[in-house]
């Protein structure tokens, strides 16, 4: 089954923020071109390709919020991906311009997700939906531990 078309507006000029206009939901959108060597024998992205296109919006998305990867790890935490769902609905080709939207979806205790909507730049249609599933973790004892602080404020300021 289709889904919905995936209709950006720019929610604030200069800000890398877009409201779906079917939905109503807010996304960070950032941008990639596909490059040859993400393509397989058939020439179109290769199936799992699309996982670092979620960890690259996921990055750009945590950037933009100043609270960059890096900067997570030197607090004394990591999210590893516990969990990932993806459906496919377009095939991107080598040079396509793609749009990734990430959101930052469900908080729980230990448990964090980010939802993904990947749509080809020139027309809009969705190619990838899908979404990852982290656990919070502390680096010194690698054991689960409830959500930093600062990654909960990410969710609370993320536009509604």
């Amino acid at each position: 089954m289709r889904p919905k078309p995936f209709i950006a507006e720019i929610i604030d000029q200069g800000r890398p923020y877009v409201r779906d206009k079917n939905s109503g939901i807010a996304w960070h959108r950032s941008t990639m071109r596909v490059l040859y060597v993400d393509t397989d024998r058939s020439q179109v992205v290769y199936h799992a390709h699309y996982l670092r296109y979620f960890e690259f919006g996921r990055a750009a998305l945590m950037r933009d919020a100043d609270y960059p990867y890096k900067q997570v790890e030197e607090n004394g935490y990591i999210y590893p991906v516990i969990k990932t769902g993806l459906s496919y609905h377009s095939p991107l080709y080598y040079d396509d311009l793609m749009h990734i939207h990430t959101r930052p979806a469900e908080i729980g205790l230990v448990k964090v997700r980010f939802d993904y909507v990947i749509t080809r730049a020139e027309d809009g249609e969705i190619a990838c939906l899908g979404f990852t599933q982290h656990c919070a973790v502390v680096v010194a004892s690698k054991k689960p531990v409830e959500i930093d602080e600062r990654t909960l404020q990410l969710w609370r300021d993320f536009p509604k």
